[in-house]
């Protein structure tokens, strides 16, 4: 039997969705507002969702205070009141969409975690948009 525990985080930064490959007509096509040369910002919400067997000693998949340590370390702390465009390397060269940004997310946390476990991770841009990884 496998148990899920789930852990909240945040962050807030700012993006700008474009291909420097693309002309501004296509990357505003494509991407419209949130092609905004300036930029524009969210305030992110993670979910990071733990899969695992309980371990008959602790009675926990995984001590939520490890899992809380984790996403602070390689997510709020990376990410929070950033610029993702110009100041996160992951995204130097990788648009930083909701879907790129969860797979980057889950990758850090996957590679703190025990190889037992299994994880997702949902991302919240917005209330109505969020994306999953599963993997």
């Amino acid at each position: 039997m496998k148990i899920t525990v789930i852990r909240k985080a945040h962050f807030n930064a700012a993006h700008r969705l474009y291909r420097k490959d693309w002309s501004m007509e296509k990357n505003d096509t494509v991407f419209g507002l949130c092609n905004n040369p300036n930029f524009h910002g969210h305030n992110y919400e993670v979910e990071a969702h733990v899969s695992g067997p309980i371990d008959p000693e602790t009675g926990f998949v995984i001590d939520l205070k490890i899992l809380k340590e984790i996403l602070k370390k390689e997510v709020h702390d990376r990410f929070d009141h950033k610029n993702l465009n110009e100041d996160c390397e992951e995204f130097f060269e990788l648009n930083p969409t909701a879907e790129n940004i969860a797979v980057v997310i889950y990758k850090l946390v996957k590679n703190k975690l025990d190889s037992k476990f299994d994880l997702k991770i949902r991302l919240y841009e917005t209330n109505r948009n969020f994306v999953e990884v599963v993997a």
